[in-house]
Formats: C-alpha cells, sequence, structure tokens
C-alpha cells in the first residue's frame, strides 16, 4: 500500500502549471467523445452486418460484452502505460487501438468481430482514469462535479454522431464506408488535440517499466481495485455504479436491435431515437452536475437516479408493436437523462472521495468494477434472449439493478479523505 501511495503522489503532481482547466476540459470532451464514438459503432451497424452475416440478435450483446472486456483489461493493467505515457498519450493511443478495431469488423468472420470490439474496448480503457487525473490536477474544486459532468457529455455526444450519421452512410453507400468515415474522423480528434499533449503531460514518469514483467506484476494488477477500498465510501460508490451500468449497458448496446427486431422500425428511424437518448443524456449530465455542486447532494442524487433508471427499464419493458413512434422517442429521452447521465456524477464524487494522489488509481479501481457491470448485462441479456426469445426479462432485470444502487446509495455520507 505504501508503494501505491508513493506511485500515486508521483503520477498527480505536474511538473509545472500546465494549459488552464478550459482547455483541458476541451481536449478531454474532444477525446471522450472520440472514444464513445468508436464504441457506438458496433451496436449502431450491428443490424446491417447481422442481416448480411447471419447473426442473430443476441450477437449485438456478446459484442458489447467483449468492448467492455477490452476495458477491464486496460484497467487492471494499463498503470505503467499512463505513468510512462501520461493522459493525454494514453488516450491518442487509446484512439488508434479503437482505429485498428474497426478494420477488423471488416473480415466476414464472427471471431474478429469479436477481436474488433476487444480492441476498441481496449483502447477506451483510458477514458477515465486518464480523464480525470487531468481534471483533477486543473478544475476548480468547488465546480468539479459540474467539469466532469460536461467531460462526460462527450459519451453521449459520440453516441449521437453515431445515431445520426452512419445509419444514413449505410444505407447510401454500405457499412464499409461507415467504417471509413468512422476512421478518419477518429484520427482527426488524435490530430486536433496533439498541441495539448506537452503541457497536460509534464508529470509523466519516464523511467517507468513497460516490460511484460511490469504490466503483469500482481501489484499492478491489484493496484487500482487497492485504491478502491481504502475506503468504504469508495466500494459503495463504485458497487451503486455498477448497478447503473448494468441498465445504461444494456440500453445502450440493445435499443437500435430492439427497435428493428421487435417494433418493425427501419435502421435510420432506430438510430433516431437513439441520438435522441444521447441528446438528453447530453443535457442531462451538465444539469446532473450542476445540481450536485449546487445542492452538495451527489451521492443523494445517484440514488434517485438508480431509481429513476429502475423505472425507465420497466416501461422499456411493457413496450411493444402498438407503440407509436413518437412514444418510443420519448421514452427515449427519458432514459437519456434517467439511465445514462450519472457517470460525471459519480466520478466526481470518487475523486471527492478519496486523497488527491489517489485519484487516477481510484478512479482506474472504481471504473474497472462498474465495467464489470457493462460486460456481465449485456451478455447475460443475450443468454436470456437466446434461451427466452423475449426483451422484456431483461429489461425488468435492468430494473432490479437500479433499485439496488438506490438501496446502496441509502447509507451515511461518506468520510472525508484525509
Amino acid at each position: 500500500m505504501k508503494a501505491l501511495r508513493e506511485q500515486g503522489t508521483a503520477a498527480s503532481e505536474p511538473a509545472d502549471k500546465g494549459p488552464s482547466w478550459l482547455t483541458a476540459l476541451i481536449t478531454m470532451v474532444a477525446v471522450q467523445m472520440a472514444t464513445a464514438f468508436l464504441s457506438r459503432i458496433p451496436p449502431t451497424l450491428a443490424p446491417a452486418l447481422a442481416a448480411e452475416r447471419g447473426w442473430s440478435d443476441a450477437v449485438v450483446g456478446y459484442l458489447a460484452s467483449m468492448n467492455t472486456l477490452g476495458s477491464i483489461l486496460f484497467l487492471a493493467l494499463g498503470a505503467p502505460f499512463l505513468r510512462r505515457l501520461g493522459s493525454v498519450r494514453s488516450l491518442q493511443g487509446g484512439l488508434v487501438l479503437g482505429i485498428l478495431g474497426l478494420a477488423l469488423l471488416l473480415p466476414p468472420f464472427s471471431a474478429t468481430a469479436a477481436m474488433a470490439s476487444l480492441l476498441i474496448g481496449l483502447g477506451y480503457g483510458p477514458s477515465s482514469p486518464a480523464g480525470n487525473d487531468v481534471l483533477h490536477r486543473t478544475a476548480p474544486p468547488r465546480r468539479r462535479a459540474i467539469i466532469f459532468s460536461i467531460k462526460q457529455a462527450g459519451v453521449p455526444l459520440g453516441g449521437i454522431i453515431a445515431g445520426l450519421v452512419l445509419p444514413p452512410i449505410v444505407v447510401a453507400f454500405g457499412w464499409q464506408a461507415a467504417l471509413l468515415v468512422s476512421g478518419l474522423f477518429v484520427l482527426a480528434i488524435i490530430i486536433a488535440v496533439q498541441p495539448m499533449r506537452a503541457g497536460l503531460d509534464t508529470g509523466r514518469k519516464r523511467d517507468q517499466a513497460l516490460s511484460l514483467g511490469a504490466v503483469f506484476a500482481p501489484a499492478n494488477i491489484v493496484s487500482s481495485l487497492a485504491a478502491v477500498t481504502t475506503s468504504p465510501s469508495l466500494v459503495r460508490l463504485a458497487s451503486a455504479g455498477a448497478c447503473l451500468a448494468v441498465g445504461q449497458g444494456i440500453w445502450f448496446a440493445y435499443l437500435i436491435t430492439f427497435a428493428v427486431s421487435v417494433l418493425g422500425y427501419d435502421l435510420k428511424a432506430a438510430g433516431i431515437a437513439f441520438a435522441i437518448m444521447q441528446a438528453t443524456s447530453v443535457g442531462g449530465r451538465i444539469l446532473l452536475g450542476w445540481l450536485a455542486d449546487r445542492y452538495g447532494s451527489p451521492r443523494r442524487m445517484l440514488g434517485l437516479l438508480g431509481l429513476a433508471s429502475g423505472l425507465s427499464s420497466l416501461a422499456l419493458a411493457i413496450v411493444g408493436p402498438g407503440w407509436s413512434f413518437p412514444a418510443f422517442c420519448a421514452l427515449a429521452a427519458v432514459a437519456g437523462v434517467c439511465v445514462s447521465s450519472w457517470n460525471g456524477v459519480q466520478l466526481s464524487e470518487v475523486a471527492r472521495s478519496c486523497p488527491g494522489h489517489l485519484v487516477r488509481e481510484a478512479s482506474a479501481g472504481a471504473t474497472l468494477i462498474i465495467f464489470l457491470g457493462y460486460v456481465a448485462a449485456p451478455a447475460g441479456f443475450a443468454l436470456l434472449l437466446t434461451l427466452t426469445g423475449r426483451y422484456d426479462i431483461g429489461f425488468l432485470a435492468c430494473t432490479a439493478f437500479g433499485f439496488l444502487c438506490f438501496a446502496i446509495m441509502r447509507g451515511r455520507p461518506p468520510e472525508r479523505p484525509q
């Protein structure tokens, strides 16, 4: 644990003042948007790929789980890369991995599609610990909830782009063209954030080893989870986040496929509903971050969001072909706030609830636990769908986990970090 504290201290101390918090925020939003955009490509293109390759709807859940598994691998093993390369360079490297993942979607094999999702998820992995590190070092303490939430708003922004732009490209030119456009867009983001790298990565450790021994060392593997277990409050926050991730992961992975397969909408209409959910999530994240800063009750807000997420999933469980498209879009809009706007508040509370020198490690550990929900939920949903052929059972499971989050957050407030 002493080594963990020393590593955290070295990683969190910048060599100079560096760019302003606004510059850092803009950089983090751009990268977060690009990483999220990459992660939304497999579920967005899934109906077109399934029609061409004869995949079942359950494949969507398995691809989503592989995506999250890739992120978990980075969160468990990636600390040496963050320390050696710095946060911005690690994020750029993640985007490069995502582009390589897109290329692996081209061969007509399920195995390469699974590897594509794994690489895209591996590239998404640095977004939370690296982004939290940069913003914790630069953001005004009394505005951290809204600043973290604005950064997390990059996630639905990426989803909006995927939902609105990719389906029309698929219809007009084919899904291969959509992959090409996606790769060029992400490459542009990599180039655009390069000027910020020197100022934001000044605290990196150039002597950090990147050998297999360093990456797979037991101390490295457990370092992020060890940081979380330094405080019962962090454990509760991570557990609540995992519950919320169940609903969010299933909504993101299956909304488009559910709309096409069960409700009979075409891909463009389903993409519009998905984009609406992402759009309201942008405003929802910023609004919830502002409310958390203004009223100082992020834990209570997380509990209420668990309740709202469960109720939204309960409503989705009763949706059927008789629902009108406007009604379905209205539900998607509500879910954008209730199901997928919690991340910034949760991450800022994780950063607030631990000592400053452990922010990167604690963020990685808490996100790793959250991502267990992301990886287990779509895979479990896919299994239920295979066994029963019914979507409503899986949506009811989302309801149960939302209510469990509400129960977890009804405890006493966390102790202040020392």
